[in-house]
């Protein structure tokens, strides 16, 4: 069922947009799981060494931050491509 739904968006569509959907998703999907395991690794090592969680927290924040600035210049170039 989702093979023809994506055949009849690749026939209305034409391929290009099909394609900058697939990889926006994707780059969601992507930015999505980098940031849980951040987020995990984060408590699991708060956890082995409570007395460095003001430099964890920080540490953290910082890489989600470059995670989710990756995937948001993924995201946008998808829409430009999907838009030409």
């Amino acid at each position: 069922m989702l093979l023809s739904i994506l055949l009849q968006a690749a026939a209305g569509a034409g391929l290009g947009k099909l394609g900058a959907t697939i990889g926006a998703g994707l780059a969601a999907i992507g930015a999505g799981l980098g940031i849980g395991k951040i987020g995990s690794s984060a408590m699991e090592s708060i956890a082995r060494q409570p007395e460095s969680t003001g430099d964890i927290r920080m540490n953290m924040i910082i890489i989600a931050a470059l995670v989710e600035g990756a995937a948001l210049f993924a995201i946008v170039v998808c829409f430009l491509v999907a838009n030409q």
